[in-house]
């Protein structure tokens, strides 16, 4: 448990991974203060969240990329920000909004943040900013290469800002490298919210499952992999939450000023069909799928050397794919369920 109470400002706090580690900031004693714009997620998860911590959660709805964010409380200690656009595919069709809103919001909340002499920040950033990598697994020293897309861009451009702006504005800054964050609350209250054809692969496996979609398209089953599928490193959402705790409460051992770079993943990786087999043994469904063509810019594999945040932080995921399913697939339903009864 946290033992100096402190504030914390999470943006984008009712996403997908913020909800999530809202809920685990809470559980280990921290106040927190939620900044969301409500573009892609709903007000309604701050009511679910009450009903989970029992919380009543301060909320501002404000854009970070052009609202006065001076209407903020005096008393937060520190930022977790996760306020971004993030579909890769979105964003190599619209390169610029993704640059005005991921780009800018970050540039404003560091000014804002030096304005209010807070010195904690935790960096919501991703394995896309490794680009094409030749070697596996992939370490916090693999260098930049090309990003992929204009998304892994804006990441790129997040941590390379942070890295610079420690040595005018001394602070404790951490980047957190998710690799593919899957599953939902066990609860089933909380999880991904798609209106679009999702591009990730539980929420397409769940809306197969679920008959919004008529089958799974797999991009690929001639890869240089085991069964022919993409291979790729997933890590339960709530593992990720559990690493936000982990590495906030670490600020407070670091130097100032200091940055520092954590992969959070399992270190394991996936085939898309192992992840399909998975989804059916836990939920007893049956998935119908098809292998189309490649997807350009997708590589045959890629997971995490999770040495490091082993060593330093302490952190070994607890759920397995198996659990990443079974949550998925509930929230899928209690989502559906929900969308139902409100027609």
């Amino acid at each position: 448990m946290n033992k100096n109470k402190s504030t914390i400002l999470v943006t984008g706090g009712l996403g997908y991974i913020g909800s999530h580690t809202v809920i685990e900031l809470i559980q280990h004693g921290f106040d927190v203060v939620i900044l969301d714009n409500l573009s892609n997620s709903s007000i309604e998860v701050l009511d679910l969240l009450y009903e989970i911590t029992g919380k009543n959660i301060p909320f501002y709805k404000l854009d970070l990329s052009q609202d006065d964010l001076s209407i903020l409380p005096e008393n937060i200690d520190g930022i977790i920000h996760f306020a971004a656009f993030k579909n890769v595919f979105e964003s190599v069709e619209y390169p610029l909004l993704y640059y005005q809103n991921n780009v800018d919001a970050i540039f404003r909340l560091l000014n804002w943040m030096q304005s209010r002499n807070i010195k904690k920040f935790i960096f919501s950033s991703s394995c896309t900013v490794y680009g094409e990598v030749k070697e596996l697994p992939v370490r916090e020293e693999t260098p930049f290469n090309f990003p992929l897309s204009p998304y892994a861009h804006t990441k790129q451009i997040g941590e390379i800002t942070l890295q610079y702006f420690i040595r005018s504005y001394p602070s404790q800054v951490i980047s957190l490298r998710y690799f593919n964050p899957a599953g939902a609350h066990p609860s089933g209250k909380i999880g991904e919210i798609h209106y679009k054809v999702p591009q990730n692969l539980f929420p397409y496996i769940t809306q197969t499952a679920y008959g919004i979609r008529p089958k799974l398209y797999i991009y690929g089953g001639d890869y240089p992999t085991p069964d022919g599928t993409p291979i790729r490193d997933y890590i339960h959402v709530i593992d990720v939450a559990r690493a936000h705790v982990l590495a906030y409460e670490y600020l407070d051992q670091l130097p100032l000023p200091s940055y520092e770079v954590f992969n959070i993943g399992s270190g394991k990786g996936y085939s898309v069909l192992q992840v399909v087999q998975a989804f059916e043994k836990s939920t007893g469904i049956r998935v119908p799928y098809e292998i189309t063509h490649r997807r350009p810019g997708d590589a045959a594999m890629i997971y995490a050397d999770t040495s490091k945040v082993q060593k330093v932080l302490n952190f070994k995921p607890i759920y397995t794919l198996e659990d990443m399913a079974f949550d998925a697939w509930k929230w899928e339903q209690y989502f559906r369920e929900k969308i139902k009864k409100n027609e």
